[in-house]
């Protein structure tokens, strides 16, 4: 039997109110994700503005910071005149201040501020053989009269090959002022005036501990060695041991020095704020 025209009505009403729940939770459902999508861009939105805002996005400035963190101690093998007292730390290197070294030598005592902002991996270099006690009774072996002025120590072999079992790259190394680029490594009258301390080496990156004092200035040396500090006590020393001269050899202004210098120990600390 057919439905009645009031049945009818009512199966297609309740049919329609079906269809507009449907449709009305449907259109919840979808508030609820737009609604958590734009919860979750803006948590991005806020992390990111964070992150921009400390550079963290700063390509040059993330790769200085890490390149700055560390020092790199490349190992040689001990074998002949090599000495090996182990290695410094790579990170935790203070980079910013001076620290005072004392050099106790037969002849006086040389005294010198060394930068640990310009220099701060040769520094901690330095700090850490003289802990060892590394130059502990060694002498200096090279003295130079005529064209470059300066008093060369830290073998402990004495010999002028020795060294500790590691090398570490050149630091803070001069800029000769030459209009040509070809000219920059050529030697310049006074980029070590006298009192520099810089480092000794055989080629770039090959820095170990062998180091000068520069007792004069106008030394034509070319840009090629780390410095790192400057004396500022006995200076008068290196000048008297200059004034004796070289023992006779090879060259009359470049060898070991008449006046022998030993260096009876050395010390670094940091200098008081």
């Amino acid at each position: 039997m057919a439905p009645s025209k009031s049945r009818q009505r009512a199966l297609a009403r309740a049919k329609h109110e079906r269809q507009i729940a449907r449709r009305a939770a449907a259109a919840r459902r979808r508030r609820q994700i737009q609604a958590s999508v734009a919860a979750g861009l803006a948590v991005i939105a806020v992390v990111v503005g964070i992150v921009w805002a400390v550079g963290g996005f700063d390509s040059s400035k993330k790769s200085t910071t890490n390149a700055s963190d560390d020092c790199a101690w490349t190992p040689i093998p001990a074998t002949g005149t090599v000495k090996d007292v182990g290695r410094p730390p790579t990170t935790g290197i203070a980079k910013t201040g001076t620290s005072t070294m004392t050099i106790t030598t037969n002849q006086g005592v040389v005294e010198a501020q060394l930068d640990r902002a310009g220099a701060p991996c040769t520094v901690a270099s330095f700090a850490h053989l003289a802990g060892k006690q590394f130059f502990n009774e060694t002498k200096c072996h090279r003295l130079t009269t005529q064209g470059i002025y300066v008093l060369q120590c830290g073998d402990p072999s004495g010999t002028g090959t020795g060294g500790p079992a590691y090398k570490f790259p050149d630091e803070k190394v001069p800029t000769a002022p030459s209009a040509a680029p070809s000219a920059s490594a050529a030697p310049s009258a006074n980029l070590y005036p006298a009192g520099t301390l810089a480092m000794a080496n055989s080629g770039p990156n090959t820095n170990g501990s062998q180091f000068f004092m520069v007792y004069k200035d106008g030394s034509a040396l070319s840009p090629n060695y780390t410095v790192f500090g400057k004396i500022t006590k006995g200076l008068d020393i290196v000048e008297k041991v200059a004034a004796g001269g070289v023992n006779p050899g090879n060259s009359p202004t470049d060898g070991e020095p008449k006046t022998a210098v030993t260096i009876q120990s050395l010390t670094v600390a940091p200098t008081p704020a």
